[in-house]
């Protein structure tokens, strides 16, 4: 009997379907007198399917704006009254709340970004928030507001709830995933990081160091000078900061940045001899895996950062680099050790293609290259 394929996951509909925008709805009937959950559940439906993700959301907010009030202080009121309970205050992370709240916010931004309104608006992002993180909303009130939106995230950045203060650095990021650009300068943000850094929340201390990361990638010096201050300042528990320092400057030890390196305590020359770079298959298909090992040996006692690196094949036929992490040890002198890898080669990831040709494996120590092999992708 043949095995039939499983249906592929489409994120999207897994986040924005009947059920969603029904529970949606559910929370405005409970909240807002006469809410129209039929209509309002129709009508987002029947064009719901043919979109995407983002799409989505602005369909929501655009389709909730006639079943709310006209005058938008009492809409955000409204808003406020059906938003369900804030997520649980005793977690620490990985706690982002439900997509479907995401429209609520893109309500806001369309109906409430006047000057008049700006207040009202901050107050309203500020209670979401609490429910679904408001990052993409809160930027087009920094780009259109700045100095007014900057003193009230000056607040927020000590506020009770996580959270809201995770939205703080979150929302200011240079280069936030799926989000446009900020008009402000990338250094504007900094004296709320100065405070958010030693935050006792994991939630909150990952978007500093993604942060400090979107930074180093335009300006290296300011983050490594800015991790150095805190790390005198002495106010962040040291394991703590430590994680902080290595997140941020993820990129910039990947591309061997001398000065990360140093920062975090690895040798720019490591003492190492290198064996050949040996590869199970060299040619191989899409769906199938990239399996190698290297076998290396220190000539004095070295800390190691192992990064391998796969030049990718792009339709042009220009190459493409991507870095992956492999290992960090710490050698003594003399001592060896085999490090093997297995790299799936997936054939319908949703984030990348892969295109046939002839792709290069680098294997790299302490930032620097020190053996390179090449395989067949067919």
């Amino acid at each position: 009997m043949t095995k039939q394929p499983l249906p592929k996951f489409s994120l999207k509909d897994h986040l924005f379907n009947s059920q969603k925008v029904q529970y949606l709805a559910g929370l405005f009937s409970v909240a807002v007198p006469g809410f129209d959950t039929t209509g309002f559940t129709h009508a987002v439906m029947k064009r719901l399917k043919r979109l995407e993700l983002k799409q989505r959301i602005a369909l929501i907010a655009e389709t909730l704006e006639p079943y709310l009030d006209r005058d938008f202080p009492t809409a955000a009121k409204q808003i406020l009254s059906a938003l369900p309970p804030e997520l649980d205050p005793n977690k620490t992370d990985d706690d982002f709340g439900d997509f479907i709240i995401a429209p609520l916010g893109e309500y806001i931004v369309r109906q409430g970004l006047a000057k008049q309104h700006v207040a009202i608006s901050l107050k309203t992002l500020k209670e979401i928030t609490k429910r679904f993180s408001m990052e993409d909303a809160l930027r087009s009130f920094i780009n259109a507001h700045p100095e007014q939106a900057l003193r009230e995230l000056t607040k927020w950045s000590k506020d009770r709830n996580y959270h809201v203060r995770r939205l703080v650095s979150e929302s200011t990021r240079p280069r936030l995933p799926w989000s446009g650009r900020l008009s402000i300068p990338h250094a504007a943000p900094l004296p709320l990081l100065d405070q958010l850094h030693a935050d006792p929340t994991r939630y909150v201390t990952r978007s500093v160091a993604n942060h400090l990361n979107d930074i180093a990638k335009i300006e290296p010096a300011l983050v490594l000078e800015m991790l150095e201050r805190w790390r005198q300042r002495g106010e962040q528990q040291p394991d703590e900061l430590d994680w902080i320092c290595r997140h941020a400057l993820r990129t910039l030890v990947k591309q061997g940045h001398t000065g990360a390196m140093k920062f975090l305590g690895f040798r720019i020359d490591p003492q190492v001899s290198v064996g050949n770079l040996e590869l199970v298959n060299t040619k191989i298909s899409g769906g199938e895996s990239l399996e190698f090992s290297i076998t290396l040996t220190a000539r004095r006692t070295e800390t190691l950062i192992v990064d391998y690196v796969i030049d990718f094949v792009k339709a042009s036929g220009s190459l493409s680099p991507k870095v992956f992490k492999a290992k960090k040890l710490e050698l003594q002198r003399g001592e060896s050790i085999t490090i093997s890898k297995r790299h799936p080669l997936r054939a319908n990831a949703t984030t990348y293609r892969l295109f046939p040709g002839t792709h290069r494996l680098t294997v790299q120590i302490n930032g620097k290259a020190m053996a390179s092999t090449s395989f067949e992708l067919l």
